[in-house]
């Protein structure tokens, strides 16, 4: 067993003083944080251990969150027990049946699968956002996507203007922060792969909800950008339309949610493309260099629109092809 993946030392009694001794602990998953999850197997039960190891993590946002979704009707999953001393956590187990394998294997259900993830969002954003939560506007937006500027141009070797960089970017997004929509929950890694399928619940509630501890209160556009352009999975283009589409419909929004939908959109990718970038030279976690190529087709994509005319202009003037998509296909950057 990898050692990243070795429980951490205070499980065994942790779960034992929760009922749980003796059970069976399995590696599940990592993630682009310190955050570590097993597989706790006890007789017939099943449950995750959460390792949130601090100082580098705390797991109070997750539990508040976790408990704010819970009496709004969707399913997260359940606090059995925690120590936050240790950053420990059980909580309830999902299963194995996860979105993103379940519309790659079963390409028929696919519309369906995300039909279910758009209702989630009206449902979601139908209520007041959670109490508490940091806001995510326009000095939030610019703050993130100048992680590209940071860390993924130093990568390739480009030396960029910075300034007009947040310039153009401000230029774009100062209208979606000033279209009057309502602030929202924004759960922020919204996506094919935090969504499960939970065996015996229905409608919304078959979809349960992982990696929701960065929530903020923000645009009703960027979850839904968060799971039509998926950093890991492809979503068909006419998918990607008609969920929009479905989303608007059922809430009522104008044309400048649109507006909003394609900005922060682009504005994510920049922002991914930066994450990617920095998880791959600081913390050493090369696959997910793996995903820039379809980062840069998300972007380019986006750029596209008219009301991103400047940013566009701004990635044409200092980001060569070579240094897009393409400097990642074969080998790494140098």
């Amino acid at each position: 067993m990898a050692a990243s993946m070795i429980p951490p030392a205070g499980a065994a009694a942790f779960l034992a003083a929760h009922g749980w001794g003796g059970a069976e602990i399995r590696p599940l998953a990592g993630d682009a944080s310190f955050r570590r999850y097993f597989r706790v197997i006890h007789g017939a039960r099943r449950a995750v251990l959460m390792d949130a190891p601090p100082p580098h993590e705390d797991p109070r946002p997750f539990i508040a969150v976790a408990e704010w979704l819970a009496e709004a009707g969707l399913s997260a999953p359940a606090i059995l027990a925690c120590d936050l001393n240790q950053g420990l956590l059980l909580i309830d187990d999902f299963g194995d049946a996860r979105f993103r394998e379940t519309a790659d294997a079963a390409p028929d259900r696919e519309r369906l699968l995300y039909e279910g993830a758009i209702d989630l969002l009206v449902h979601l954003h139908d209520k007041p956002p959670m109490a508490g939560l940091r806001e995510h506007g326009l000095d939030l937006w610019l703050d993130e996507v100048t992680l590209f500027a940071d860390w993924y141009c130093p990568a390739l070797g480009l030396d960029v203007d910075r300034e007009a960089f947040l310039e153009a970017w401000r230029d774009a997004l100062a209208p979606v922060a000033a279209d009057g929509l309502s602030p929202v929950t924004v759960l922020r890694d919204y996506h094919a792969e935090n969504l499960m399928l939970v065996d015996g619940r229905e409608g919304i509630a078959h979809l349960g909800l992982l990696d929701f501890q960065d929530a903020v209160a923000g645009h009703p556009a960027y979850d839904l950008a968060s799971v039509l352009e998926d950093a890991r999975r492809d979503v068909p283009p006419e998918i990607e339309r008609d969920m929009l589409a479905r989303y608007m419909a059922a809430t009522g929004c104008d044309p400048a949610y649109e507006v909003a939908y394609w900005a922060l959109a682009a504005q994510r990718n920049t922002r991914i493309l930066g994450v990617f970038t920095r998880l791959w030279k600081r913390d050493g976690k090369l696959h997910y260099t793996g995903y820039q190529p379809r980062m840069w087709g998300l972007l380019e994509r986006d750029l596209e629109h008219a009301s991103l005319a400047g940013v566009k202009a701004w990635f044409d003037a200092h980001v060569p092809t070579e240094k897009r998509a393409a400097a990642w296909r074969e080998t790494l950057p140098a």
